[in-house]
This record gives C-alpha cells, structure tokens and sequence, in this order.
C-alpha cells in the first residue's frame, strides 16, 4: 500500500514538470483549485500565509516547483518504504534461523523448577519467547485451558504443549526437521490419563523423553554410543528425583520457609493481599508439606545430605573428561538438571549446594552457555 502510493506521488511529480501547463503563468489555478483563496480563510482564520503561497504558484516556476516538491516526496517516501522493508525482511530472516519461524508463549510460574526447564531450554537455544506470568492462587492467565498445570507453551498461537518434557523434546525435534509441523510432532506424544496410588487423576505422555529422529540424524546428535539413552535416563532422574529434593530443602526450617516464599511472592504474580498471605501462611504450609514429603521419598533427617548426594551423582555421570553430558555442548539433560537447581538461586539451600558439593564448575558452564545463547542455530 505505501509503495503504491509513493508510485502514484512520483507519477504526479513528473506529470506536472512535464506538463505545458507547467511553462505558463497563471495556470497552477487548474492544480490547487479556483475555490483555494476562499477556503483559505476558513482553515487559517486570516488565510495570509496561504494566500501568498497560491499566489507564489500560479507562475510557471511555481508549478516547476511544486513538482519537484512532490517528486521529491514520492522519492522520500519510497526510501523509507524499501527501508522499512529490507528491516522487516531482515527480521523475518533471524526469526525464522534463530527459532524456526515458530511464535512462542510461556504460561509460567517463575519459580517452578519445570518452568525453569523450559527457560533453560528455549535460552540455551536462542529462542524468541514471550512470558505469561500465571497467578498461582486464580490462575486467570490459564483458565482458557482444560490443562491446569503449568508450564503451557502455545505455539504459534494454536498449537498447545504441555508438561515441560514434552515441550523440550517435540521442540528439539523441529529444530533438527523443521520439515514436519509442530502439529505433525505433537502425536507422538499422546496423552495419557490414569488414576495414581491416591486417587487422583494424573495426566502422562508417552515417549517424553525421546526426541523423534530418523537413523542418519541420531548418528549426527548422538556420535557415541549410548548417548541417547544417558540422555533420557538423566533426563527423567532429573524429573522423578531431583525435583523432589527442592521443596524439602527451600523450606527446611521456619526461617528457609519464610525466605523462600519471600523470593516467590517477589518474583511471582500477587495482589497485595495475596502476596501477604503466600508470604506468612503459605510459609508456615510450605515447612510442614515439606516434613510430609521428606517422609513420602525416604528422605533423610537432614535433607542436604540427600540434594548434596543427588548433585555429586549427576557431577560423577558427567565424568572429568567431558565439559557437559553432551560433551563440549550441553545436552537436554545438561538443561534439565541446570533448569531445576537454577530455582534455588538467591536461597540458602542453593549456597550450600555450592560450597559442598562438585558441581560448581559446571554449573558456571551451563549458566554461561545458556546466557549467551550458546545453542543457537546459524
């Protein structure tokens, strides 16, 4: 539409330079219109100033001059048109390298470990998202879902993920094949739903943690063998065990408690009300859930002795000779277990972690590697 018009002004500009009307006096009339002077005074009030402009342009050079004026408009007007374009083309162009072209949209809790998964994930790989910070008591933000957890990631506006697993592994998989639709992808994670040992209904998904490759493109992502299957085992250790070790340790004592759920009132969505709440009653909840979930995994007395083993073990499967699980980059398991010890920063549970165990080292790799978007597709 701009550049139509900007054609149009050029046609204008040149029609009038080359037009003989253009070469005699008192002919602009026929351009601006006998009615100009008696208009004139109702839009200025006095008209003086456009009186002297109409009567400058009804000689020859007038018209000239009015043609270049609009020549020159049109000339500008379709610079900054092809301007425009090239940057939105240019932009297009990164969108579409850097993250497939998809629109993404992240319905999170801020401080939910598998919330932070997704992050690391989408960070890691330089991934444009936008975030939809979810109110943990109403939940308003998501009420448009049947699926009433979070993380949720909409795709492109249509395409619903769910369960931070399978968002990890169906996006992984377009971005080695972006042949196929997300949609397409999507299927072969079918949901499943089943009662669990306390009776509630619990949705699952088939094959979370296989990413869907064909042969020559497993050879490619996993060179060495059994890389694929340490992938996924330490993919879901970090989702069945080391998940289950944040809790009982953020909200250790009273004091852990409070300052926990000062950190999540802070970071997360709350009304005043609500926030005073979750910050004092929620704490004082949050310490004895803890105690009962220390007792439903076999915890020990002192649950940092149970994280500090936890992260020795995933420091011991990296092994000395790798930078990563992955090797020199890390794998979806490095971000995995990155995403969930990450919710701990700023608390006391995450500084002990640092000072008694081995994993500072890569912790610090994994934390550069996802800030500077290491994983990015050129």
């Amino acid at each position: 539409m701009a550049a139509a018009c900007t054609r149009t002004l050029c046609k204008v500009g040149r029609s009038i330079l080359e037009s003989p009307a253009a070469r005699r006096p008192g002919t602009v009339s026929y351009l601006v219109g006998n009615g100009s002077s008696r208009g004139s005074r109702r839009a200025y009030g006095t008209g003086g100033y456009r009186s002297e402009l109409v009567s400058s342009l009804r000689t020859g050079a007038g018209g000239r001059v009015l043609g270049c004026a609009v020549l020159l408009g049109g000339g500008l007007g379709l610079y900054h048109t092809v301007k425009f374009r090239v940057q939105q083309l240019l932009a297009e162009e990164e969108t579409k390298v850097s993250g497939g072209g998809l629109k993404l949209t992240l319905y999170q809790y801020k401080t939910c470990p598998f919330c932070s998964k997704v992050r690391a994930f989408l960070d890691y790989h330089g991934l444009p998202y936008e975030i939809v910070e979810v109110n943990p008591v109403m939940r308003k933000e998501i009420k448009w879902s049947v699926y009433r957890k979070v993380p949720i990631l909409m795709v492109d506006g249509n395409v619903q993920l769910n369960d931070s697993s399978v968002i990890i592994s169906s996006l992984k998989t377009y971005l080695i094949n972006t042949e196929r639709s997300m949609s397409e992808i999507l299927h072969c994670y079918p949901e499943m739903k089943s009662v669990n040992e306390r009776g509630k209904e619990v949705t699952e998904y088939s094959n979370k943690y296989w990413v869907m490759l064909g042969e020559a493109e497993i050879t490619e992502i996993y060179p060495e063998k059994g890389m694929q299957k340490e992938e996924m085992k330490w993919r879901q250790w970090a989702d069945d065990w080391l998940v289950h070790l944040i809790s009982p340790n953020v909200y250790r004592t009273t004091g852990e408690a409070l300052a926990s759920f000062d950190y999540i009132v802070r970071e997360g969505k709350f009304g005043t009300f609500e926030g005073f709440f979750a910050k004092y009653v929620g704490a004082a909840a949050m310490f004895l859930i803890a105690k009962r979930l220390k007792s439903r995994h076999n915890l020990q007395d002192d649950v940092r002795e149970d994280l500090y083993k936890a992260v020795n073990d995933w420091v011991a499967a990296v092994g000395k000779k790798r930078k990563f699980m992955g090797g020199d980059q890390p794998n979806l398991a490095d971000l995995a277990v990155f995403g969930v010890l990450r919710v701990m920063e700023g608390l006391q549970a995450f500084d002990d972690m640092m000072d008694n165990t081995k994993v500072k080292h890569w912790y610090r790799r994994m934390e550069r590697a996802s800030l500077n978007h290491e994983g990015r597709q050129d």
